[in-house]
């Protein structure tokens, strides 16, 4: 199973105590064992150094993006395809984020229909499909 990682994933797994971040433990121990292929993007990555620097806990955003890059089978590139593609979807789904779109277009333009997110704005693109962690 091929299933993209949304950068809340390791995120809520480094965290404080939340509900998210339980379920974020298991699916990542899935993916680690090798049972699911999950795979992430540039832009994954950019979101999790970005987040923490602006916390000013920029070590801590190192571990993440570390992690992620160790657990997963692959870090796709976000390309010009990626960037028109999302451009569409924000076009036709007027409230999509940016974010979202340029997320759910890699993994369109990949074949990776699975999601791993605790974000529900993807639910408004269709094609894509979040799992209920």
């Amino acid at each position: 199973m091929r299933v993209f990682v949304d950068s809340n994933i390791p995120m809520y797994v480094a965290g404080r105590e939340h509900p998210h971040r339980e379920p974020s433990r298991r699916f990542l121990a899935r993916v680690q064992s090798g049972e699911v292929e999950g795979h992430a993007s540039t832009e994954v990555l950019r979101e999790i150094l970005y987040r923490y620097a602006s916390l000013g806990r920029t070590e801590l955003g190192l571990e993440v993006y570390d992690l992620t890059v160790q657990i997963c089978t692959s870090v796709l590139p976000v390309a010009l395809a990626d960037t028109d593609r999302a451009r569409s979807l924000l076009a036709d789904r007027p409230g999509v984020s940016v974010r979202d779109a340029v997320h759910a277009a890699v993994m369109m333009n990949h074949g990776i229909p699975l999601l791993a997110s605790f974000d529900r704005g993807f639910d408004a693109i269709p094609g894509i499909e979040r799992l209920d962690l």
